[in-house]
């Protein structure tokens, strides 16, 4: 069962994406019924129209309908995320220094704080 919707939703997406491959492909398949039923110049041959004319009514056709689909309008939103400033002006936390599996594992704890090693006045070196 999943296999078979699988295989639909691929298939959906290929007939979106080769809409206009299609209609050309359609066109060439019944080039004789198309000219007969829709060509708009039969009483003129020379111009050798063959239906080209229904062809380019039909791709105009399409390619309005593919402009007019919604072009993924969730990816407009956009999330932030930040951090209080108070949580990067604390003082911080001493985190221990996890134990080592092979020899003496330090006792002295360890210390980071980010607040006070980024945010300093810059300096001029000569």
């Amino acid at each position: 069962m999943a296999r078979t919707l699988a295989y639909l939703l691929t298939t959906l997406i290929l007939l979106q994406t080769f809409s206009r491959e299609l209609v050309v492909m359609d066109y060439q398949l019944h080039k004789e019924r198309i000219t007969e039923l829709f060509c708009v110049n039969k009483d003129k041959p020379k111009l050798q129209c063959n239906g080209k004319c229904h062809l380019a009514k039909k791709l105009r056709k399409a390619e309005s309908a593919e402009s007019k689909a919604p072009a993924g309008g969730f990816a407009k939103v956009k999330y932030d995320a930040l951090l209080p400033v108070r949580a990067l002006l604390s003082a911080p936390a001493a985190v221990p220094a996890a134990p080592a599996l092979f020899g003496r594992s330090s006792s002295a704890p360890y210390c980071f704080t980010p607040a006070h090693s980024i945010f300093h006045p810059p300096s001029f070196r000569a």
